[in-house]
């Protein structure tokens, strides 16, 4: 049975990529960060014998050791959990404590993550990891300005992601970033173009068919590949 790592799977796209990866035959090990927030997570967990859960938070790093000695070998690594910030703070009002939050929990943790857990990962013959980017993150996609705060996370996260790529492919471990699309969930708000079961299945897709000449690319959840 292939395992799978997701982090953040409370809510939005990391619950529904929970059940996309549950209902096609994975072991899923999944992470939230309070019991009060993931109520429809844990109720999972009672009901689907492939699901384990753990309470964690990607930024306190000296519960990692803990994490993985608990851990299986894993097949597939999704960072998934994320923080947008302040909403609506543009030039001249940067939160500046927002921003190294964001950026700790955007992109450093990510990094760290993936170190904690790569002799899981190498002893996969498997080895993909998905790092849930953003297309705000493009440095090309970026014609409107503002957003410093997110869009500076998921344009260093994309840098991560493509050292990682350099740094890992002689192991044959693939390291992709990927946009989920604009998802309805808490962070994309009302107006958001599709669900977080369409997203899921995307990135589901996209994940399974990755090789390694897809490693350190940017990729939409449709497949297509995006500006950095």
């Amino acid at each position: 049975m292939k395992t799978v790592f997701i982090t953040g799977a409370n809510r939005g796209i990391g619950l529904a990529l929970t059940k996309r990866y549950l209902q096609s035959g994975y072991q899923v090990h999944a992470t939230y960060r309070s019991a009060s927030s993931a109520r429809e997570l844990l109720l999972l967990e009672v009901s689907e014998s492939n699901l384990t859960t753990y309470c964690f938070d990607v930024t306190d790093y000296q519960t990692y050791p803990q994490l993985v000695a608990q851990l299986p070998n894993l097949d597939i690594v999704i960072n998934n959990a994320g923080y947008y910030g302040p909403k609506g703070y543009g030039f001249g009002n940067t939160d500046i404590n927002e921003w190294r939050k964001v950026l700790e929990i955007n992109t450093i943790a990510p990094l760290k993550l993936v170190e904690a857990l790569y002799p899981k990962i190498q002893r996969s013959a498997v080895k993909k990891v998905a790092c849930l980017s953003s297309k705000v993150g493009s440095m090309t996609e970026n014609t409107s300005g503002g957003g410093y705060i997110y869009r500076s996370s998921k344009a260093a996260l994309n840098s991560v992601v493509k050292s990682l790529s350099n740094d890992l492919s002689q192991e044959g471990i693939i390291v992709l970033a990927l946009h989920p699309g604009w998802v309805e969930t808490e962070m994309g708000g009302p107006n958001a173009l599709i669900s977080t079961t369409e997203s899921a299945s995307g990135l589901f897709k996209v994940i399974e068919n990755a090789d390694t000449a897809h490693s350190g690319q940017f990729i939409n959840f449709d497949g297509q590949p995006l500006p950095w």
